[in-house]
């Protein structure tokens, strides 16, 4: 089992860049697929991203793509996500997650995190 937090989330203006990160309790933490989703009030969870094991993979929503970068440190037991050229669409709850299936499903992770807020303002 492993437990998740994110960190990292905040109020920007559009064009603004923000890193976030989520910490990993737990010695396996490279057995896990990393994703990051994200939920906008009144809309459905959505898939941001995720990235393999080792992090010789990654794999991106066509709505971030060319603007967000996940990374992993398996060492510090941490995945980030890079957000540069913010929009104010892309303000929503960020959750991390890990699982065993590389892929952009919900349902493919099995642990979440609780969830950094970021706004967006135009």
């Amino acid at each position: 089992q492993v437990q998740l937090v994110e960190s990292g989330g905040g109020l920007v203006q559009a064009g603004d860049s923000l890193r976030l990160s989520c910490a990993a309790s737990g010695r396996t933490f490279s057995s896990y697929v990393m994703g990051w989703f994200r939920q906008a009030p009144g809309k459905e969870r959505e898939f941001v991203g995720a990235i393999s094991w080792r992090g010789g993979r990654t794999y991106y929503a066509d709505s971030v793509k060319g603007r967000f970068t996940i990374s992993r440190d398996n060492a510090k037991n941490t995945v980030y996500l890079q957000m540069n050229s913010l929009k104010p669409e892309d303000t929503a709850v960020y959750n991390c997650a890990a699982g065993f299936i590389f892929g952009s499903s919900s349902v493919s992770y099995d642990y979440w995190g609780q969830g950094t807020q970021v706004t967006v303002s135009s």
